[in-house]
């Protein structure tokens, strides 16, 4: 099974015993929208919707950190999610945050995970089936194991000579605008280069061609294909650009899941504004 799977694939696959399709649709407070509710309304059939604000390291201030192993694999049996499940992440929302649902699955040890490439989005517009209401209980294990593709604050501090990709907007990544959540600096990580996710995408919500995403890395001044940090907001859309590179062939890279959100909460990070440095 490919990373990146069609809406017809999925049509075809549709009730198979191995197969788990999971809603990782996730919003920003000012999209005032609950996804939670959305996915009751209406899913693809089968599907479970994964919350990951709450499939989350709560203790931590910054928002929907990765949780343990341990607690991440209790929240996919209690979904109905197997790690050795063909696994398939949609959305349905700006943030395209199904590739944040498809990151934490494979970090756990989840092989077969894949995008469905345009999400709900698409699936609407070509009237797929749809269904409404709770998932349907399932028997499944999940023996999770974490990666080593996450890195920490300190770890970004200490490895100055790793590529730094942050996939914010432009206003934010240079500091004209304000973050939107409170208390968090303007600015960005010092060496950062500035690829927003919005760019690797079509307008449908496809992702685009390996020769559009290469053009796109290129024009930012980040190779794909050598291992970088990928930063963001609060570690969703950054997995975007994660992604997007594997697509390209590129292996290793790591996500900084506390992100922008934890970087400038903290008066000790160093901090710049302005367009990323040539």
């Amino acid at each position: 099974m490919d990373d990146l799977v069609t809406t017809d694939w999925l049509a075809r696959n549709l009730g198979a015993d191995d197969l788990a399709i999971v809603d990782c649709s996730a919003f920003m407070p000012a999209d005032k929208r609950d996804g939670v509710a959305e996915f009751l309304t209406r899913h693809i059939p089968g599907a479970r919707f994964l919350d990951i604000s709450e499939v989350a390291d709560k203790a931590n201030p910054a928002p929907h950190m990765l949780p343990s192993a341990e607690a991440f694999a209790a929240a996919m049996v209690a979904l109905g999610v197997g790690r050795d499940d063909r696994i398939i992440v949609y959305d349905n929302s700006p943030l395209r945050s199904a590739a944040r649902g498809w990151f934490m699955l494979r970090h756990f040890g989840a092989e077969r995970v894949a995008i469905l490439d345009g999400g709900l989005q698409k699936w609407n517009r070509e009237s797929r089936p749809l269904e409404h209401g709770p998932a349907m209980p399932r028997t499944v294990r999940f023996d999770a194991r974490a990666a080593t593709d996450v890195i920490d604050k300190d770890g970004v501090l200490a490895n100055r000579d790793l590529p730094l990709a942050d996939a914010r907007g432009p206003a934010r990544f240079d500091g004209s605008e304000a973050d939107p959540r409170p208390g968090i600096a303007s600015g960005h990580i010092p060496r950062a280069r500035n690829l927003p996710f919005a760019k690797l995408y079509r307008d449908d919500g496809t992702f685009k061609s390996g020769d559009a995403l290469r053009a796109e890395f290129d024009a930012a001044g980040i190779d794909p294909e050598r291992p970088f940090i990928a930063s963001c907001g609060s570690g969703v859309t950054a997995n975007s650009l994660i992604f997007a590179a594997r697509r390209l062939g590129g292996r290793g890279h790591k996500l900084y899941d506390g992100s922008w959100s934890e970087w400038g909460a903290d008066p000790d990070t160093p901090k710049e504004v302005g367009r990323a440095k040539a």
